[in-house]
């Protein structure tokens, strides 16, 4: 009865703070594409979407990719490429070109596998509508941590839970651009598909107002892996 009521609380205070700031929900999906050609070398796609002014409504995409290469078992880098779109009334409003370097460390504590992402990128955006173009530089840091829950670690027919939390930073003011943090699960089919559920939270800011995003994530990740022998576990899929 207590966890009962518990869930309620939660679900009350939730609906009270998305009708008091006129937030809602918002739709955050992923597909995504793994290939690892041996125990170092893995290249990576994904394709995303969102519904960020209505749930129903696509007004977002992403379609990027990179090749990554595992020092070891603990350190990974990677260089990506992508091109990212936001759509007002069905038409492009503002288009990004985006470069980046990403350098991820694990470590893995009994079931506990913890994830420290850094990124530096380089953003090229071009507005449609008034011919201009512009370009500025980014930096992220993401702590992720995963658990698996009726196996030691994320395998065949495996549940988990996941949760992170992401920091942006920029050169100008403010320089604390955004922070996302996501909890949720997911399960582990086959060592070629898995798929996650969950819900994340977005804080853009800005120098008068900020801005807050509710998503509901889903993310479809397959893998092909062509290595002879087991490979060192590629970092978990981007998901921007």
């Amino acid at each position: 009865m207590k966890k009962k009521n518990l869930i309620l609380l939660l679900i009350f205070i939730t609906g009270n703070v998305l009708g008091q700031n006129e937030e809602h929900l918002s739709g955050f999906s992923t597909l995504s594409l793994t290939y690892k050609f041996n125990k170092k070398w893995y290249v990576y796609g994904e394709l995303q979407a969102r519904s960020i002014v209505d749930l129903t409504t696509v007004d977002y995409y992403e379609v990027k990719g990179g090749s990554g290469y595992n020092i070891n078992s603990s350190n990974q880098a990677f260089l990506g490429l992508g091109r990212y779109a936001n759509y007002r009334e069905k038409s492009i409003s503002n288009e990004e070109l985006r470069f980046w370097l990403q350098y991820t460390y694990a470590k893995t504590i009994g079931r506990v596998k913890f994830e420290n992402r850094m990124r530096g990128e380089k953003r090229l955006f071009h507005n449609p509508i008034t011919d201009i173009n512009t370009n500025t530089e980014r930096y992220r840091n993401r702590i992720n941590i995963i658990v698996p829950i009726n196996n030691k670690k994320v395998d065949t027919n495996t549940f988990f839970v996941n949760t992170y939390d992401e920091l942006f930073l920029g050169p100008d003011n403010p320089v604390i651009k955004r922070n996302r943090m996501y909890i949720g699960g997911g399960y582990q089919l086959s060592k070629d598909f898995g798929v996650s559920l969950g819900y994340l939270f977005q804080r853009d800011f800005g120098l008068k107002t900020n801005t807050n995003l509710h998503f509901i994530f889903c993310g479809l990740n397959f893998t092909i892996d062509k290595s002879n022998s087991a490979p060192v576990e590629a970092p978990t899929p981007d998901h921007d």
